[in-house]
């Protein structure tokens, strides 16, 4: 299933026997099943890391997907019925040690879009992302991730952390009622500012302040001297635990101010108010569902409901997902297998749909947690899940007193290093086109998030496209116009040679004769056979000729099957050039 396509040319006369052997080799099983990589090796020292790093993990995840369920429009308790499933199937089937599959704030954004906080929509949209996921792994369709440009990504990361970040300002002031479109959200946030609640205010002020200086703090460790003392190591090593758990410690104790509040019948603040009891129950998703005033919503109409998000939410799952998990395969020198990453992504999203999940991805902020606690082994997702799983079966009476400003700091210091524009001053020092992209995408996302990354991937691929039909060419005179084509030569550019050879060679007076260098084209097709055999009969019209030099012996091939008038080719430049120069109408 996962394996490599086989280039064994005796692969064809293998007895079924033997290709069920090789099916069912360890090595196949390994593939499948990356467990097997590390499982016998595993030892006591891998168990202490990956329980550290499983547990701190957990202290992060809890906070995070109950703030991520509200960027989602969903209840609290589905951001944690969508951080444990990933634990578990990613230990078994994940490629990466360091990836933490969960609920994060731009797959969140994206489900909001498409879910209208309807649980319903959201669990079973959780399905078939992850059918459509795991039939690209078996299909090996991950080539379509290659089509979206690293501009668009960006331009879209930031619109997302601008939105999401943004989206949390009403809940920090403590209105309700704020409109979901961005444009109408920020003129509504800002007309309401009078009716900010102060309790709210001063709770989500406080909560930022407190985060932004543990991540400060945390961030200062790296730049202190080395070799220090035991007691300054010892010292480093709360602080850093203390900025690594800090969003757990800002939701706990923003939880026991409002637990008090509420206890002395004091309403300060806005709580997350009334959550689901218990774990959720294992059961498949509706695939239909009659609404409180008595419609009934059918399948078909969920599908068209849902529309675009069954392409844009599994490609960009994936697509986050496999991105993080090569930037730390590279970091700490291990290969992950793409195709494999699908797979375990489409499935912990089929079975999280059996437990009530919303789409998942892999986590850039819990996965960097991961790697710096020193995990050795996806087996940390274990300890990471288990700590959901313990929460939601005991803590989740006391979620209720949750306030929303608390969350909403949370949400906002999470996005905010996405935010990233230095990436538009290294784009235009690189190649300013790219720049084009990244805008489309970024200010279209502000509208609506899969028409700013379908734009975004239409300009690039126009841009791309362009380069095609308009490759570079070397013009030089030796005595008869020479013509170097710097790149390949496909269809869509053969008119544009074609133009520039009757400009420089028969268009001119007297026509003079030509010689095409193709040592950098790998491949034609038959509209490039047929544009030059027209080519040709132009030159022979004007008497004069046109010699190919540096041809591959696969586009050779091609060009003799095709019987083209008056073709002439050299091996080399030199040739082509000595062999006009014998004949009467080279000029």
């Amino acid at each position: 299933m996962m394996e490599p396509l086989s280039s064994d040319p005796m692969e064809g006369q293998r007895s079924l026997k033997d290709r069920l052997a090789a099916a069912c080799s360890f090595t196949a099983l390994r593939t499948c099943f990356p467990i097997l990589t590390w499982l016998p090796r595993y030892n006591l020292t891998w168990l202490k890391m990956d329980v550290l790093a499983g547990l701190t993990v957990g202290l992060t995840v809890v906070p995070q997907g109950l703030a991520y369920a509200e960027v989602a429009g969903l209840p609290v308790q589905y951001g944690l019925y969508s951080a444990f499933m990933g634990g578990f199937v990613y230990c078994v089937f994940g490629t990466s040690k360091d990836v933490t599959l969960g609920p994060t704030a731009i797959m969140s954004l994206l489900c909001s879009f498409y879910i209208g906080g309807d649980p319903v929509y959201a669990v079973l949209l959780t399905l078939l992302c992850g059918i459509i996921q795991t039939a690209m792994a078996f299909l090996r369709l991950g080539f379509l991730l290659d089509f979206i440009s690293y501009p668009v990504i960006k331009g879209f990361t930031c619109a997302a952390a601008v939105t999401i970040g943004f989206g949390q300002v009403k809940n920090i002031l403590g209105l309700k009622g704020v409109p979901q479109q961005f444009i109408l959200q920020v003129y509504y946030t800002f007309h309401r500012i009078p009716e900010a609640r102060v309790g709210d205010v001063i709770l989500g002020v406080s909560c930022l302040f407190f985060l932004i200086m543990m991540t400060m703090m945390k961030s200062t460790l790296r730049s202190l001297e080395d070799n220090p003392s035991s007691l300054v190591q010892a010292a480093r090593g709360i602080v850093w635990s203390f900025a690594t758990i800090r969003n757990a410690l800002v939701v706990i104790a923003a939880t026991c101010v409002a637990y008090s509040t509420e206890v002395m019948d004091y309403h300060i603040f806005t709580l997350t108010g009334k959550t689901a009891k218990g774990l959720p129950p294992f059961s498949p998703p509706l695939f239909s569902e009659t609404t409180a005033n008595g419609t009934h919503v059918s399948f078909n109409e969920i599908l068209l409901d849902l529309g675009g998000g069954l392409a844009v939410i599994p490609l960009m799952g994936v697509l986050e997902s496999i991105a993080i998990a090569k930037a730390f395969g590279s970091q700490n020198n291990y290969r992950i297998n793409a195709n494999q990453e699908f797979f375990a992504i489409g499935l912990t999203n089929i079975l999280g749909s059996f437990v009530s999940a919303y789409p998942v991805t892999g986590s850039f902020g819990r996965t960097a947690v991961n790697s710096q606690t020193g995990v050795c082994t996806p087996a940390g997702g274990i300890l990471t899940g288990l700590v959901v799983l313990l929460s939601l079966a005991f803590l989740m009476p006391l979620f209720s007193y949750i306030p929303k400003a608390s969350l909403a700091a949370v949400i906002i210091c999470a996005v905010a290093p996405t935010f990233d524009f230095r990436v538009v001053r290294q784009i235009w020092r690189v190649r300013k086109m790219d720049i084009l992209p990244f805008l489309v995408t970024f200010l279209v996302s502000f509208w609506e998030v899969q028409y700013g990354i379908l734009g975004g991937v239409a300009v690039s691929g126009l841009m791309l496209l362009y380069v095609v039909s308009r490759p570079k060419l070397k013009i030089s005179d030796h005595g008869v116009v020479v013509v170097e084509l710097a790149s390949g030569l496909h269809f869509p550019a053969i008119e544009h040679l074609s133009e520039v050879l009757r400009t420089h060679a028969l268009h001119v007076s007297p026509p003079r004769s030509a010689v095409l260098d193709c040592h950098h084209v790998s491949g034609i097709d038959y509209t490039v056979v047929n544009e030059l055999k027209d080519l040709l009969k132009q030159f022979k019209l004007h008497d004069v000729s046109l010699v190919f030099t540096g041809l591959k012996l696969s586009v050779l091939e091609v060009l003799l099957a095709a019987e083209l008038p008056g073709f002439i080719h050299k091996d080399s430049m030199e040739a082509g050039l000595q062999t006009l120069s014998n004949s009467p109408h080279s000029d």
